[in-house]
């Protein structure tokens, strides 16, 4: 069987909501799954150096056009959150927590909670909020948010980010393919042709 797709995605990432509308769909074009793979773009940053791209000067007002012209080109539902960026620890241990035991319902969360974000303007950043998007896909809102806060569930996603670190990963979306790296959605096109036809 081959080998699955790494997706590493932070939840306050345009262009890791735009990939992951479509990753799923191009994996399964080459009979590939995909490990979502949630990360916090903070910790990060915080070796690279980088910043959230819509804030540096010059590059801010070019990224934000870019932003939403890209949703366009992929047709997808787009609307810039009021605040951005966002901190992700909650919906990134949500994500963990379910995919613990219901790696097909995580995923339903990733996708209900990005467009809570990107769509609806929900600032998931907020334990509460995330609660509630998750108990709209059947969980115990009680039981999410004790998950939140429980130190196993904290010290996953922890893990999961210096995993990342550790293998590479910069930004977002950032993919794992067969040890191949590759960074942003507008790499697909490489990623489709590296599917389709082998390593080049």
């Amino acid at each position: 069987m081959a080998q699955k797709i790494d997706f590493y995605f932070d939840f306050s990432s345009p262009y890791g909501y735009l990939a992951a509308m479509k990753i799923d769909e191009l994996a399964a074009r080459h009979n590939r799954r995909v490990n979502w793979r949630p990360i916090l773009l903070g910790a990060v940053f915080k070796i690279t150096g980088a910043q959230p791209l819509t804030t540096l000067p010059l590059k801010g007002g070019y990224a934000m056009r870019d932003i939403l012209r890209s949703a366009r080109f992929y047709d997808i539902e787009y609307n810039q959150p009021a605040k951005f960026p966002i901190a992700t620890q909650a919906p990134a241990r949500a994500f963990y927590w379910l995919n613990g035991r219901d790696a097909v319902g995580a995923r339903r969360l990733a996708h209900a909670l990005l467009r809570a974000y990107f769509v609806d303007n929900r600032d998931i950043s907020s334990p509460e909020i995330t609660a509630d998007i998750a108990a709209t896909l059947g969980e115990q809102r009680a039981e999410v948010l004790a998950a939140l806060a429980d130190v196993a569930v904290k010290d996953k996603l922890k893990n999961e980010v210096d995993t990342a670190i550790t293998l590479g990963v910069f930004g977002s979306p950032y993919f794992l393919i067969d040890g191949e790296p590759f960074w942003g959605i507008d790499r697909f096109d490489q990623i489709e042709r590296w599917l389709g036809h082998g390593p080049f």
